[in-house]
């Protein structure tokens, strides 16, 4: 059914340049959102967060997407200093690094005088713009359901329903959420705050169960409330005729036949963005011991991470994307010889590319720390044109869905993360086939369609209950 949506999310479906040119967003949430364009009647509300955003700020416009979709997009042209604040100190990185577990709690974090003016000034000010724009879609649009996203917007729900207590809203939980006692990283009345805005929506939507079951903990934990009614688990996913349609685009079979021509017999693929959470290098630390055992699979093996520079103005990221040069470049060092180097390391934000070796990967590497689900463990395994194998780790949100045809791994575990590497190369191709094709027929059945719908029907669920 085609339904009025007001989504609203840090990040905008599309990106303008300087000059008012448009690329399309890069990040699983973008990506994944962009598919209701086609199949609702959505105004898009967003930050602008470039100069060439915020000279188009401040109304709602109508575009039209790469498919011909239509849409509105209103991007808020926020205080510079409060949205540096809000982004670059309270969401990332105290609250990204609190939700995936990164904190070392004998060292960091500290909240201090500044991080409180950066909560009260950037964080509270930012999402009040957020709730002001939602409320001036609502005065058009009275019907539509409000469809917030991610740790960016916790406090704006609760400032809408204030203002619209029959307004339809449901927010969707996009990272991990960690057990309660992780939450006290934050002052009482941040982490209220949180929770308190949360629960004013309808519906609230988390990747998995160990997820929602966390935060109905949480909920119970820090404010004394069951919210168990207002929980739904909808695993995001991909829309896989956009990934058939990119996978023989001329981008991606330009960039594929450069893979092609350069990989080794054997080829192992990342892709992630530079973010400590995607335990990058430990990746590399496990490739260096499955290459010390197998001095045989020298120049025979390689591994392609391409990876997409993320949060480079926040300390913390700068500094993960220097140790990943760091190791990429110790690794290389050791091992390299006749014009092999076994990690070849491309720091860039290139899409096209990243299709191209999702088709290449003998083994799909993904061991993240903790991930609120992966979409590159699902992208892949659709467009894949050798068995390839996905190691996946354990703590992702995707492993709940895939984990049964995966190879599964610690991410901690750098020993066990060489003997999967080991085990998925040396796979029979019969397995390997059985694996990837149960893998791409659970993504193409279980479609990002299918999560929207599973939190639409929620919201209806409890809209049915409130009138009766």
């Amino acid at each position: 059914m085609r339904r009025k949506l007001i989504i609203v999310s840090n990040r905008g479906p599309v990106t303008f340049a300087r000059d008012g040119s448009l690329r399309r967003s890069s990040g699983g949430l973008a990506t994944a959102l962009r598919s209701l364009l086609r199949t609702h009647d959505v105004t898009w509300i967003a930050s602008a967060t470039t100069e060439g955003e915020r000279r188009v700020g401040g109304e709602t416009r109508e575009h039209v997407a790469d498919d011909g979709s239509k849409y509105r997009l209103h991007l808020i042209g926020h205080d510079p200093q409060a949205y540096d604040w809000y982004y670059n100190v309270v969401a990332n990185p105290m609250l990204w690094f609190a939700q995936h577990s990164l904190w070392e709690l004998a060292y960091t974090p500290k909240v201090d005088a500044a991080f409180h003016r950066a909560w009260r000034d950037g964080y509270e000010a930012v999402n009040a713009g957020f709730a002001a724009a939602v409320l001036d879609a609502l005065d058009r649009e009275p019907d539509a359901a409000v469809f917030f996203h991610d740790y960016h917007l916790y406090l704006a729900p609760r400032l809408v329903r204030e203002q619209r207590p029959d307004a339809a809203l449901m927010h969707f939980v996009h990272v991990p959420w960690p057990q309660p006692d992780y939450w006290s990283v934050l002052p009482r009345e941040m982490r209220s705050a949180i929770h308190e805005g949360l629960i004013a929506n309808d519906v609230i939507g988390f990747h998995t169960d160990r997820w929602r079951r966390n935060f109905v903990y949480s909920a119970r934990e820090l404010l004394g409330e069951d919210v168990t009614g207002q929980t739904v688990t909808a695993p995001i996913s991909v829309d896989p005729a956009e990934f058939d349609e990119l996978a023989e685009s001329e981008a991606v079979l330009a960039a594929e036949q450069e893979i092609v021509a350069q990989r080794p017999e054997h080829l192992i693929v990342r892709v992630d963005r530079t973010d400590p959470s995607k335990n990058i290098v430990r990746g590399f630390r496990a490739f260096e011991l499955y290459l010390d055992a197998h001095a045989d699979m020298h120049r025979r093996v390689g591994m392609l991470a391409l990876l997409d520079p993320s949060r480079q103005e926040i300390p913390e990221y700068a500094e993960y994307l220097a140790a990943i040069e760091r190791e990429a470049r110790r690794v290389n060092d050791r091992f390299q010889q006749d014009g092999w180097k076994p990690i070849d390391l491309q720091i860039a934000d290139d899409f096209p590319r990243s299709v191209a070796a999702y088709k290449q990967f003998d083994v799909l590497l993904v061991n993240a720390i903790f991930d609120g689900m992966n979409l590159v463990a699902k992208e892949a395994p659709l467009v894949n044109q050798r068995n390839g194998v996905v190691v996946l780790s354990e703590n992702t949100g995707a492993h709940a869905e895939l984990g049964e045809w995966a190879l599964t791994v610690n991410p901690f575990d750098v020993e066990g993360q060489a003997a999967a590497i080991g085990a998925a190369l040396t796979m029979a191709a019969g397995e390997r086939r059985r694996r990837l094709e149960a893998i791409r027929a659970h993504v193409r059945e279980h479609d990002v369609n299918q999560w929207l719908d599973t939190q639409l029907e929620a919201l209806e669920r409890v809209a049915a209950t409130a009138r009766s």
